[in-house]
């Protein structure tokens, strides 16, 4: 009765849930309260690293392990890890292996270990380890016991997956993997409620109508799937990229005024007009863009009249120059040269 009482427990928490660490935290304590280890942990798989790192730890040094990772194949969680199969170990010193490991880390005081992986299919996301329980030698009851907690916790961690997976569905471009218009506008009543300065910088590709005529949508999309990947590369980690909608882009600017933004602006206007795209598909097509540029809250105090000072300093450069950031309350940041006819640095 108390087996069904845990998993009834464990799938409320599966159904009443979608925060992972609250569910695994949930069939961690459960499985603490019934094999009463003196160290427990769950380790995960970073698939681009393959490694395991420490997402759960209790007991004695839990503190310590947060950020240690592990390689696949080493130690107890490793092996698990690699070979997705359960290491069960009631005592150490009747085992000479675990006997000679448990001397050469006198410091872990290894008396018994249980490490079960967490599988999916055949794939393993993690191990759940614990040490030192006190159940009888770890009866192969206990030890089914624990597979199907186990399980639980596959479920958990495929259910945050799926979800994540649906999270990043819903507010991605799927064009140029940026983030989409719904996004930029849930992001920016986020940054409005802060009240914290921000630039917010537009950008429309200049005549890129007459690429799409010349070369097709397809070479369209991909030119803007490498502008898009440009900006992330050019705006650095601290901003975001979204695409507007079209060859229209915005890119926002946490925490940074008009002078610094003008900067990124500027910065990203030359390695655009620099770049040369499609290259692997022969073309080495040329870009440049018209940028518009407002900075929060000076030139608006709500979404839409930040957006619309933006939107509006962008039309400013493309109905003058193109190729040339506009910044609201400053003008063109460029000016034609009258004698040879190029833009020059203008008003700053």
């Amino acid at each position: 009765m108390d087996h069904l009482r845990v998993f009834h427990e464990v799938a409320r928490a599966l159904t009443t849930s979608l925060e992972l660490e609250e569910i695994l935290g949930t069939i961690m304590q459960k499985m603490a309260q019934f094999f009463g280890p003196e160290r427990w942990s769950m380790l995960m798989v970073d698939d681009t690293t393959d490694e395991l790192f420490y997402a759960i730890a209790v007991g004695e040094n839990a503190e310590s392990l947060k950020g240690l990772r592990v390689k696949m194949g080493e130690g107890v969680a490793g092996w698990v890890a690699q070979t997705g199969n359960p290491l069960v170990v009631p005592d150490v010193s009747l085992d000479p292996h675990w006997s000679a490991f448990a001397k050469r880390f006198p410091d872990l005081n290894i008396q018994s270990i249980a490490c079960v992986p967490v599988r999916s299919g055949n794939k393993t996301l993690g191990v759940i380890q614990l040490l030192n329980s006190k159940l009888d030698l770890l009866s192969e009851y206990s030890i089914s016991f624990l597979r199907i907690l186990c399980d639980y916790a596959a479920i958990a961690i495929q259910n945050s997956r799926s979800m994540t997976l649906i999270q990043e569905l819903t507010i991605t471009d799927d064009v140029t993997g940026l983030f989409n218009a719904r996004h930029l506008y849930t992001t920016l009543d986020e940054q409005v409620a802060l009240n914290a300065e921000f630039t917010l910088l537009f950008v429309d590709l200049d005549h890129f109508k007459s690429i799409n005529d010349t070369h097709g949508h397809l070479v369209g999309s991909r030119l803007l799937a490498e502008v898009g990947s440009l900006m992330k590369r050019s705006l650095g980690p601290n901003c975001s990229a979204f695409r507007y909608g079209g060859d229209e882009f915005v890119a926002l600017m946490p925490d940074t005024n008009k002078v610094r933004g003008t900067e990124v602006a500027m910065k990203l206007r030359n390695d655009l007009r620099s770049a040369r795209f499609l290259e692997g598909a022969g073309l080495s097509l040329r870009v440049s863009g018209s940028f518009g540029m407002a900075t929060f809250p000076e030139d608006g105090k709500t979404v839409p009249t930040i957006l619309r000072a933006a939107d509006t300093m962008m039309y400013e450069a493309k109905n003058a120059t193109r190729d040339n950031v506009a910044v609201a309350g400053r003008g063109l940041m460029l000016e034609m040269d009258r004698a040879g006819g190029a833009l020059r640095v203008g008003r700053k």
